[in-house]
């Protein structure tokens, strides 16, 4: 069976490129998970007709709000709009918990209290531990987008027998080697084409690494309104928002 991955949101935390914020939708099956559910996330979902209570799993790499905001959004919807009966899980770094209170009484104030109808998970994970969560086989790693410790992850994700992996946004550590080897897909930060800017990847460091990860096919995102004039030479697959494809 097919697997279907679509960027819901590829974008920067600024929405160059008009660009909405990073959120990838997979199915496969009956399963659908989201990999980031950033600020804009609902609204793109609505956009593209991705029913928001067919989706089992969020796995969340970070905290800031271009991959982490539309939890709020996503978590009242289901609650006062789609009327959600069946369980969601939410994965992420350790403190993640934490973070979704504070984020909803960032949105709404008041809603961190909210009585959901149906069973919410939070699962906090431990770079480098692997887990089966809700049929996929998940391996998060530590990477580096801010203060040491983050937290901040990339994934590599096993599901219907195939590989993806993302990075997430860091810049280069020896850490992505593994989250990305021999991958099905691998999505890839490539905020500028060959600047290094600290804690972003550049897709000319990341060329330089293509030997030891190997993967089958990759696709970059979060790029910069700088790195989306240059798209011509880039030579690899761009996310765009929308974009579905087959593994």
């Amino acid at each position: 069976m097919a697997i279907e991955v679509t960027f819901v949101g590829c974008g920067d935390a600024f929405g160059s490129g008009g660009r909405f914020n990073t959120c990838f939708h997979v199915a496969n099956g009956e399963t659908r998970f989201l990999i980031d559910c950033g600020a804009t996330s609902m609204v793109a979902l609505k956009a593209l007709g991705l029913e928001p209570n067919a989706i089992g799993t969020i796995l969340i790499t970070h905290f800031h709000g271009d991959h982490f905001g539309g939890l709020p959004y996503f978590l009242l919807d289901a609650r006062f709009v789609s009327k959600r009966s069946s369980p969601l899980t939410i994965v992420g770094p350790s403190g993640t918990g934490a973070a979704l209170k504070q984020s909803m009484e960032s949105a709404f104030h008041g809603s961190s209290g909210t009585n959901f109808n149906f069973s919410l998970e939070i699962i906090e994970l431990v770079p480098g531990q692997a887990r089966t969560v809700d049929g996929l086989d998940v391996t998060p790693q530590q990477v580096v987008h801010g203060p040491e410790g983050g937290p901040y992850l990339a994934y590599r994700i096993g599901v219907g027998g195939k590989v993806i992996a993302y990075t997430g946004d860091t810049e280069w550590t020896d850490a992505l080697i593994e989250v990305g080897r021999e991958a099905d897909l691998l999505i890839a930060e490539a905020y500028y084409r060959d600047r290094q800017v600290r804690y972003h990847l550049d897709l000319a460091t990341l060329e330089r690494h293509l030997p030891a990860i190997q993967p089958r096919r990759i696709i970059l995102t979060h790029l910069s309104g700088e790195m989306l004039e240059r798209v011509d030479e880039v030579g690899y697959d761009i996310a765009s928002d929308g974009l579905t494809i087959s593994l």
